[in-house]
């Protein structure tokens, strides 16, 4: 099996998906205790790094995303597919399981 080099600028997605850098998880408590990778909670937040080009109505037409590249977002726990790429955490996910821009 032929091995396959992915980098962000090569994975496009399709439809209504959107491509998400994950945000690092809080490394330590309120209180300032060390966590460990395992006991680190699944961040929620990130970037989005690429857009689909929209969801096709049923006329044919797309519609245009509501978020853009350089979005920081909110999205549900357990939505879309985790990928890893060069040590950075990913996300790929339909637009419906965004929740929100956060500003």
């Amino acid at each position: 099996m032929a091995a396959v080099s992915l980098s962000v600028s090569t994975v496009k997605p399709l439809g209504d998906r959107v491509f998400i850098k994950v945000s690092d998880s809080d490394q330590t408590t309120a209180g300032g205790i060390l966590l460990p990778d395992t006991a680190q909670e699944k961040p929620q937040v990130g970037e989005v790094v690429q857009v689909g080009p929209g969801k096709r109505s049923d006329d044919g037409s797309r519609q245009a995303p509501e978020v853009s590249v350089g979005d920081k977002v909110l999205y549900s726990k357990y939505a879309g597919t985790d990928i890893k790429l060069g040590g950075n955490e990913f996300v790929l996910l339909s637009e419906k399981d965004i929740l929100a821009i956060v500003n």
